[in-house]
């Protein structure tokens, strides 16, 4: 059994081998307009990118804004394809933590509008979306909801998630551009690879007495 595996292996490698022979001579034996031709889709792609993200950065992209009305959050669901709301409340903690992710997370991927809206100067679209945890992120793509990211159940069940966690939560649900490994959670992949002698517990979302829990909205 061990020598037909080792035999497969040898195999798939001998593959491999030979498509990147292929390729290196394919691109050893072009000539100077195949490389030109090359070269000009490389450049116009990049240009392309380019006026896109002008686009985006012309609508606001590339920071985490606060909306003054419910009408603002329909107006930029509609001009923009993929938009992250908070919905927060100033009394709570964790909306806070939220804020500072959120904040990075807006500069470094300008596919995605990055928004939050005050529940209590949102009572219809609060009632509308059926939010009753805060802080609630709604997931919008092309003007319509896709899901909620409703505490920080999904981010590790803790308040001091990293940014890459909720980076790749977001990738999960295609809301941005994700470039890592989806299998498996950033912090996951930390605590398997660096293990101190003395761990230390994280605080959980019930690690405050005054704040026990996440905040019910109509508490």
């Amino acid at each position: 059994m061990e020598s037909m595996i080792e035999q497969q292996l040898l195999q798939a490698a001998q593959v491999v081998e030979q498509q990147v022979d292929a390729e290196i001579n394919r691109l050893e034996t072009m000539d100077e307009d195949e490389l030109e031709k090359i070269r000009e889709r490389r450049v116009q792609a990049m240009k392309k990118a380019q006026v896109q993200k002008q686009e985006w950065i012309s609508k606001g992209h590339g920071m985490y804004s606060e909306l003054s009305s419910e009408k603002e959050f329909f107006d930029i669901c509609k001009e923009s394809k993929h938009v992250v709301c908070h919905f927060y409340k100033n009394s709570s903690f964790r909306c806070k933590i939220l804020d500072s992710h959120l904040s990075t997370l807006a500069q470094q991927h300008c596919e995605t509008k990055f928004i939050k809206l005050d529940v209590e100067k949102a009572p219809f679209l609060t009632e509308r979306l059926g939010i009753r945890i805060i802080p609630t992120m709604a997931l919008v793509k092309d003007s319509k909801t896709q899901g909620y990211i409703v505490g920080f159940t999904d981010l590790g069940n803790c308040d001091d998630f990293s940014t890459e966690m909720l980076e790749w939560r977001l990738g999960c649900s295609e809301m941005i551009r994700y470039k890592g490994d989806l299998a498996t959670p950033p912090d996951n992949r930390k605590a398997s690879s660096s293990r101190p002698l003395t761990d230390k517990p994280k605080k959980t979302i019930r690690g405050r007495e005054e704040d026990s829990e996440d905040s019910d909205y109509e508490s």
